[in-house]
């Protein structure tokens, strides 16, 4: 082989087909042709179909229930608690000292007294004595002043025979007279002081009522101010009863209230559940207290009841003191008042109302009262106009309604209890 071989062989290779390079254009040439084609013909036939029509979304209406307010005259109550206490209430506590003597079978935790019954007997002996000392003293006084009588008189004779002009008190022994009258006030004085004490060996109730409790018994040494028990009267019990302002201006209750002939308190109806079961008594709010309580910032009402342990009971089941009780007061009157279901309240002073053209519409509202079912209202609405009792969703003025009557509803249920029994 010659050096120049290499050179021809490189010649050989450089040496092109025409054919073959079109052939090869055309392989990798006809796939970008076909996906160019495929996009441009999608392109045109989207470009040349017709739009769809287009219909406005029409929001559908919300279902909603309605009544008419009914016109009434609303006597308005409030509702509240309390716990019944005494009226008059006080500690038994001698005045004296000395050994108990004697104590009342009446006189232990929830015994009953009448007034003027002894409750407790001091040992009188050491007060007796000083009442026979006294009268001893009361004696010797009056003797004196006897003398001392006696003896002016006889000095007004001597002086009426044997004197010459006016004669002196002291010649007429009238000092004297004096002294001695003084001494026997004083002696008197001792003596009903001495009976005083004598008297007060005797503890007799100043009413009639129960004992709450004992602190002292037979045979115990007391001085004056020792705790002996406490009592109730049963005359008069009074529950306290916590009013808002809101609650006052319902019972029309001025804050100075205290009933008089001219005014009677409002009603009162006590409730409680006593040994299962509900027991009712009556009552009056007789006044208010004299201020407001600072921590609750609400008036109490006191309610009185008369006799709860006779006339005043439930069939004989008395408004015992403790008791914890539901109180409802009467309240004042309202004519022409609107009254919906509470349902129908929004908030404090909103109601729905479903307007003739299928529309909701919002309206403040005047309450004068609400509870779990009704609402008394006495501005906003009229009796003509339908308010709204069911929840509302993304509530809106002007909003879409569709309005199904209570009363419809009503009559379709019935119907269709009837129809499955």
């Amino acid at each position: 082989m010659s050096i120049h071989e290499p050179t021809q062989v490189t010649k050989k290779r450089k040496t092109r087909n025409p054919a073959l390079l079109l052939w090869r254009l055309i392989v990798f040439a006809l796939p970008v042709v076909v996906i160019v084609g495929g996009v441009a013909g999608v392109m045109v036939m989207n470009a040349l179909k017709p739009e769809p029509d287009k219909k406005a979304e029409e929001l559908k209406p919300a279902p909603v229930l309605v009544t008419n307010p009914s016109r009434e005259t609303v006597h308005l109550a409030v509702n509240t608690q309390g716990e019944v206490r005494p009226r008059t209430e006080i500690d038994v506590v001698p005045q004296i000292s000395g050994k108990i003597l004697r104590v009342s079978n009446s006189f232990i935790e929830g015994g009953f007294f009448n007034k003027g019954d002894v409750l407790i007997r001091i040992e009188p002996d050491d007060y007796s004595l000083k009442v026979i000392q006294a009268e001893a003293t009361v004696a010797q006084a009056e003797q004196v002043l006897i003398r001392e009588r006696a003896e002016s008189e006889i000095a007004k004779k001597d002086w009426a025979e044997l004197g010459d002009g006016d004669a002196s008190p002291l010649t007429l022994r009238l000092p004297q007279m004096a002294e001695a009258q003084a001494k026997l006030d004083s002696a008197k004085a001792s003596l009903a002081d001495a009976n005083l004490q004598l008297s007060r060996t005797i503890i007799r109730a100043p009413f009639s009522g129960r004992v709450r409790s004992k602190g002292a018994d037979l045979g115990q040494y007391v001085t004056p101010g020792t705790r002996l028990g406490r009592i109730f009267a049963t005359n008069i019990v009074e529950v306290p009863l916590p009013l808002t302002d809101s609650e006052l201006s319902q019972l029309d209750l001025p804050l100075a209230f205290m009933e008089s002939n001219e005014r009677p308190g409002p009603k009162v109806e006590l409730s409680a559940i006593v040994a299962g079961q509900q027991r009712h008594w009556s009552g009056h709010i007789a006044r208010t207290d004299a201020a407001i309580d600072p921590r609750t910032r609400v008036l109490f009402a006191f309610v009185e009841v008369t006799d709860p342990y006779g006339a005043g009971a439930d069939n004989g089941m008395p408004l015992a003191v403790g008791l914890f009780v539901d109180a409802k007061v009467e309240g004042r009157a309202i004519s022409d008042a609107l009254v919906v279901p509470r349902t129908a309240l929004r908030g404090d002073d909103t109601v729905y109302v479903a307007k003739d053209d299928g529309t909701l519409t919002m309206q403040t509202v005047t309450v004068v009262s609400s509870n779990r079912n009704t609402a008394v209202l006495i501005a906003g609405i009229s009796p003509d106009d339908r308010v709204i009792t069911s929840p509302v969703r993304a509530v809106s003025e002007g909003m879409k309604i569709e309005t199904v009557e209570r009363t419809a509803l009503a009559e379709t249920k019935t119907v269709d209890a009837s129809e499955a029994n």
